[in-house]
């Protein structure tokens, strides 16, 4: 790296059957940036491919403008190079301009979102519980709501009305119905970082460079201080690897050509020494001579303190090695090696260990100064772009896309209409030119006439009275008759001369000039329903509209290139906001910008890198479909299939199948709520003609059993009362009844006294007399033991063993 000569030597890419280190060192990185040089800036005669591309991409655009050379139409017009006796006005007709913006603003009304779809294990597997407990509720709708009547609880998860009835409606409901959190993160996610870089501005850049090169190139990059960044990259600056594929999927290196200050250079590689930057500030102005790059800029500056940098990615391979050793234990344990480690199999036999090896792609980015062999950067990138499901790949910080490239060769709208739009200018000039050179009208006037003419006030008719009185008047004095008497030949003094030179020339011109706009239209397809330009005020409006439809078809893969690369941007976002939730510094400041919009999703988003993503675009209808769409809902409302809360849903769906799929089930359903609401109408006056009729019979019934109820009563008061009468009777007869048991009960009671008094006096005579004779027999042997003298027994008591003589006594 000492020479600073400009040298674009034939250089060919470095093998890639090397080592790790071989090509992380600078020289792998020189030789890869000297082979993308000479492939782009190797000299064929006095052009090279890079600045051929570039001039062809800088005429485009001004044609693109209306800004292009005037030169071509004026060596068209011009006689030996000689313009002196032209005098045309040389700006370009703006045909193009007007078809660019039709195409580019078209597309901007083309609105569209970004949907997310987990598709990883986990997320499959929620998806799947979900739709099972769907269809479980569906199969068991009749018994749930039978069991809901029955005892008034409600088993059903959701309303019932809800419930999808097939499997059509089931997937329909999925889509429309079922969005977990972690997807809504996901979504808010991608949105906060294209908002952030302001993309919608970007997208109509883009799209401009689809309709104007062909090719539209976008950028995404994981960068230290701002954090992800997407940024428009001019195609014209890009280099890249052949490819015939439109999307660039193939492309082994990408690149761009940027001319930038010296003092920039000090960012890039700090050890640079004033020597050296002097020597790269000579090199950029011998760049710029040996190119002639200065015709292409009006900025001195490009001629003063700057250099031509080439800023490139390079795809390529890296082995990773592991040692996986077996532990006494059972256990294994695995040793991260370079890929050179490649022990002999008997080594490893014997140590119990093996390599295994795992390759992976990787890109590297460097940076060269062109026409020099100063590297000033060259290292692995950082932050690469890896899908979870094929995390072996790696995807280009770049994204690309020409609908209609082929064989390397790219096609554009504007390249088609230039050869038309050059006719179109010549047929202009070539008209001015024609009505530069016509004439107007004059007169012709005979003096001979005008002599003859005596107008009565002595004075003569002379040519200027007769002009004035012709152009004032339009009328004209002449005589039939000289003085003389003679006919006269010149008696209409004052003839009009008409001059139609120019007016065939002018018509065929117009002529030509239409006829060159038509084969523009009908070249690129952009009819005058598209263009809004006259169109046949005989034609009905469906064909206007159906024209303008197929003028839409026409230029639609404009519009499909320019959502590739769009859905592709939201990839890759996907894979780096996992990156920067997983792996960055500030992502605790990342969450909190993107849930502020949202704040029940910070917890969902903090675990996004464990999810695995799909990015689908919901595109939003054009006018056609739209129109369409609501021509349907229209008829449903007239017909009263559906309701205007139904309609209100369908049009909010983006999605036109969707909409078209639940305007259907909208239908059906509203139907089966029709039927069930008659069937349940027929069933009420059915039970309400039941109840009449039931009513008249127990009205009949209540009658007859009124009137038997009161016969029943009048007999039951005739045995009341005759029951009555003999209660009474038997009451009698039981008061008497029972004053004669109690007067029987009285003298039985008074006969046992009396047999119980006399019963109780002979037992209370025979005890007195027991305890006398106990009390003798004790005297009388305390007499014997004491020897004491007789005792007298006799009592006092007039009665004979206790027999008082009064009982016998008569009553």
């Amino acid at each position: 790296m000492k020479d600073v000569l400009i040298n674009i030597t034939a250089t060919g890419f470095p093998t890639q059957f090397v080592s790790d280190s071989e090509k992380a060192s600078d020289e792998y990185g020189l030789q890869i940036g000297q082979a993308i040089q000479y492939e782009w800036f190797r000299k064929d005669g006095n052009q090279c491919r890079f600045y051929g591309q570039w001039k062809d991409f800088h005429r485009l655009r001004l044609y693109a403008r209306g800004e292009q050379s005037t030169q071509k139409y004026k060596n068209e017009l011009a006689i030996d190079g000689d313009l002196s006796y032209l005098n045309l006005d040389w700006t370009p007709v703006p045909i193009i301009p007007k078809f660019v913006d039709i195409v580019v603003n078209g597309m901007s009304d083309r609105m569209f979102k970004v949907k997310a779809y987990a598709q990883d294990a986990m997320s499959q597997a929620k998806r799947s519980k979900y739709q099972d407990i769907i269809e479980s509720q569906m199969v068991s709708k009749d018994i749930l709501e039978i069991i809901q009547s029955k005892t008034g609880i409600n088993a059903f998860t959701m309303d019932p009305e809800q419930l999808p009835n097939n499997d059509e409606e089931l997937s329909l409901y999925m889509q429309l119905n079922y969005k977990p959190a972690i997807e809504i993160a996901e979504e808010e996610a991608i949105n906060t970082i294209l908002d952030e870089n302001k993309y919608l501005d970007l997208r109509k850049r883009i799209d401009y460079d689809m309709t104007v090169l062909g090719i539209g190139v976008a950028k995404h990059e994981f960068l230290l201080g701002s954090g992800v960044e997407v940024s428009y990259v001019d195609p014209a600056n890009v280099v890249y690897s052949y490819t015939e594929d439109p999307y660039f999927k193939d492309c082994f290196y990408w690149g761009e050509i940027k001319t930038v200050p010296i003092t920039e250079l000090l960012k890039i590689d700090p050890k640079l020494t004033n020597t050296e930057l002097e020597e790269i500030s000579k090199s950029g102005q011998g760049w710029y001579d040996y190119y002639n790059v200065g015709q292409f800029y009006q900025n001195s500056i490009f001629f003063r303190d700057t250099t031509t940098l080439l800023y490139f990615n390079y795809k390529t391979t890296k082995k990773i090695v592991y040692k996986k050793k077996y532990l006494e234990g059972g256990g294994v344990r695995y040793i991260e090696k370079e890929d050179t480690f490649n022990p002999p199999t008997e080594m490893m036999e014997d140590g119990k260990f093996e390599r295994i090896e795992k390759t992976i792609d990787v890109w590297y980015e460097g940076v060269m100064v062109m026409g020099t062999n100063y590297l000033l950067k060259w290292k692995m990138s950082e932050n690469m772009v890896r899908p979870k499901s094929s995390s072996q790949h790696a995807l280009p910080n770049y994204v690309a896309c020409a609908p209609r490239m082929y064989k390397g060769a790219i096609e554009s709208l504007v390249r088609r209409m230039i050869p038309f739009t050059d006719l179109i200018q010549l047929t202009h000039l070539k008209l001015q030119q024609v009505i530069a050179r016509t004439v107007p009208d004059g007169v012709f006037i005979d003096a001979d006439g005008l002599n003859e003419v005596d107008l009565g006030t002595g004075n003569a008719y002379n040519p200027e009275d007769a002009l004035r009185l012709y152009f004032q008047t339009g009328s004209v004095i002449g005589r039939s008759y000289t003085q003389d008497g003679d006919f006269n030949n010149a008696r209409v003094p004052i003839t009009q001369l008409t001059s139609n030179s120019g007016a065939a020339k002018t018509q065929m011109l117009i002529a030509n000039y239409n006829h060159y706009m038509d084969m523009i239209r009908t070249a690129t397809g952009l009819n005058e329903a598209r263009d809004g330009s006259s169109i046949d005020p005989n034609s009905l409006v469906g064909l206007q509209k159906l024209a303008a439809l197929n003028s839409n078809t026409a230029t639609r893969h404009i519009l499909e290139g320019g959502l590739y690369i769009f859905r592709s941007i939201a990839e890759a976002l996907t894979y780096r906001v996992a990156d920067i939730l997983e792996y960055a510094d500030f992502k605790d400041d990342f969450i909190s910008r993107i849930g502020k919009y949202n704040v029940s999703i910070l917890n969902e988003i903090k675990d996004l890198y464990i999810y695995d993503f799909g990015i689908f675009l919901e595109i939003a209808p054009d006018e056609e479909e739209r129109a369409q769409l609501e021509a349907n809902i229209q008829m449903a409302l007239s017909k009263g299939d559906i309701n205007l809360e139904d309609a209100i849903d369908i049009r909010e769906i983006k999605n036109l199948k969707m909409a078209n799929q639940l305007l259907k089930v909208k239908r059906v359903k509203l139907q089966e709520q029709k039927d069930k609401m008659a069937m349940m109408q027929q069933q009420m006056t059915a039970q309400q003609n039941m109840e009449l009729q039931q009513m008249a019979s127990q009205s009949a019934l209540q009658k007859i059993q009124a009137e038997s109820q009161a016969k029943m009563q009048i007999k039951q008061a005739e045995v009341a009362f005759q029951i009555e009468m003999l209660k009474a009777e038997a009451g009698l007869k039981q008061q008497l009844m029972a004053e004669e048991f109690r007067y029987n009960m009285t003298l039985a009671g008074m006969d046992e006294q009396q047999i119980s008094n006399r019963e109780k006096s002979k037992e209370d005579a025979k005890s007195k007399r027991i305890s006398q004779q106990n009390s003798e027999q004790s005297k009388l042997i305390n007499q014997r033991k004491n020897d004491l003298p007789p005792i007298n027994f006799e009592s006092s008591e007039d009665t004979l063993d206790g027999f008082d003589l009064s009982v016998f006594e008569p009553r």
